[in-house]
């Protein structure tokens, strides 16, 4: 018999119990590879599960694991035959954090955390080496159900995994006593992909980058005997952070004449450098350039227009 743990609900003792979750399987210890490769540029994973097992039980047909560069684990499970969350449907996900069956739960593949998503409120509890409890870390973790569960969380509230392996259990019938949190799964019927081990995801994102959201000069064409400033605003390409603090550079010439920048630092959001244009630099060409780095990211702009 294929092992669920108990869970408890917050706040309530309620468990499901091994017998009456648990659904048969052949063998122990594989782990089941996704039937479709991931596609790097979405980094989107496609699994196919048996369908028609039972015609009155939920019904998963395929399940679809992606992420995008901010490190948010999609998991999408298509389950057609159970359009919307009724009462008495519970999700149950085996997450192998570190995909090594070595660690995490020995009865459960190596299980590192357990997700359940029951009476609409996803929670995750962590393998703690003797039993599952809340785990502390789960701020990201959101749920909705639209014919079958969509379940995101973040690589960080999963011990910023990097690859990891899964299961979905996807039970109908319970019912729930409101006042002793008991359950009664007499009527149950349940479907689990895959049916032998568990999935493998890799967790893949983009390295990110720092984009110039913005570049302006002030004045807008440079004076002679005037300050000539150039503002540049960077972002953080994953979380879209503007830069507030940072390594700035500046480097400013007139014709072949370098200028020191007389102001050379983030302020205000913005990467900003200003250089005193002399006052005999009428119809000359000024260039000029900010860099900033920060983090070991960098973002640059040049500009080059002729003194007024």
């Amino acid at each position: 018999m294929r092992d669920v743990r108990p869970l408890k609900r917050p706040g309530q003792a309620l468990a499901l119990a091994l017998a009456v979750l648990a659904v048969p399987f052949l063998a122990s210890g594989a782990l089941a590879e996704s039937t479709a490769p991931a596609s790097p540029a979405a980094n989107s994973t496609t699994y196919q599960d048996s369908v028609g097992e039972d015609p009155t039980a939920p019904d998963i047909t395929t399940l679809v694991a992606s992420n995008d560069d901010a490190g948010t684990i999609t998991f999408r499970i298509n389950v057609p035959n159970r359009a919307q969350l009724t009462q008495d449907l519970v999700l149950i996900m085996d997450i192998d954090s570190d995909a090594n069956q070595a660690t995490g739960d020995p009865q459960n593949f190596g299980a590192d955390y357990i997700l359940q998503y029951l009476l609409g409120e996803a929670v995750l509890y962590k393998w703690d080496g003797s039993d599952y409890t809340l785990s502390a870390t789960q701020s990201s973790l959101t749920a909705s159900w639209a014919s079958g569960p969509t379940i995101k969380v973040n690589a960080a509230d999963l011990n910023n995994t990097r690859r990891l392996a899964f299961d979905a259990l996807v039970v109908s019938g319970v019912v729930f006593d409101q006042t002793t949190g008991d359950i009664d799964c007499t009527a149950c019927k349940r479907d689990v992909a895959p049916l032998i081990g568990l999935y493998t995801f890799d967790v893949k994102t983009t390295p990110p980058t720092l984009v110039v959201k913005s570049f302006r000069p002030t004045p807008a064409r440079p004076a002679s005997g005037r300050p000539f400033t150039l503002r540049l605003v960077a972002a953080r390409s994953d979380s879209g952070a503007v830069v507030q603090n940072g390594r700035v550079t500046c480097v400013g010439k007139l014709g072949n004449l370098r200028l020191r920048a007389t102001v050379q630092r983030v302020q205000g959001g913005a990467a900003t450098c200003t250089w005193s244009i002399p006052a005999n630099a009428r119809g000359k060409t000024f260039r000029g350039s900010v860099t900033v780095s920060f983090e070991g990211l960098k973002a640059a702009q040049s500009y080059t227009g002729k003194v007024r």
